[in-house]
């Protein structure tokens, strides 16, 4: 009895099975990964907490071309209305490195930095710490989150590869993932 009292009391991964969606120029499958475990199971670190992964794979229509990009992808979740795109591994874990984070349940209207935005979100404080990069010793996650990056470039066969997304504590059946294509956007949902 003790027993399966444990196992009902296991916190379940937020890790969703692949999603896809398809237009006349591209085929992309997706799988959302949530929560800290399962981001330190796919790169060996949880990354604070502070961020939802994306494993894609973008499959060219046969005779197609297509430029991959990253500012091609943002993330949106329902539970707050917030929206961000990826960000770069150096922006993660390099030399002067950015972490935001958002805590309480106060109204706050975003600003946007780089490729990340923080739309109308219910924040009391958001917190921000600032790697200056002077006297840092290189970050070894850094080449781990390089080497698994979605690559940016002109293609006509298969991809794949993660994307980061600066969010936190987000349920699966909030979340959609954006990507506009030449031919219009593709949205998946993980419900």
């Amino acid at each position: 009895m003790s027993v399966a009292l444990l196992a009902g009391g296991e916190k379940k991964p937020l890790k969703s099975t692949p999603h896809s969606g398809e237009n006349d120029v591209v085929e992309l499958t997706a799988t959302a990964i949530a929560d800290p475990e399962s981001v330190r199971e796919v790169l060996g670190s949880d990354l604070g907490g502070h961020y939802i992964l994306m494993d894609v794979q973008i499959a060219p229509k046969e005779g197609r071309k297509i430029a991959i990009h990253l500012d091609d992808f943002m993330l949106k979740t329902d539970k707050d209305g917030e929206r961000t795109g990826p960000f770069l591994p150096g922006q993660i874990a390099g030399k002067g490195s950015i972490i935001v984070t958002q805590e309480g349940s106060g109204r706050h209207s975003g600003f946007g930095v780089g490729p990340m935005s923080i739309g109308t979100a219910d924040i009391t404080q958001a917190h921000t710490t600032v790697k200056s990069g002077a006297n840092e010793k290189p970050d070894p996650i850094l080449d781990v989150l390089k080497q698994k990056i979605l690559p940016e470039k002109e293609t006509e066969t298969p991809v794949s590869g993660l994307l980061y997304f600066p969010m936190e504590k987000q349920k699966l059946k909030d979340l959609e993932l954006i990507y506009t294509t030449t031919d219009g956007k593709l949205r998946l949902r993980f419900k």
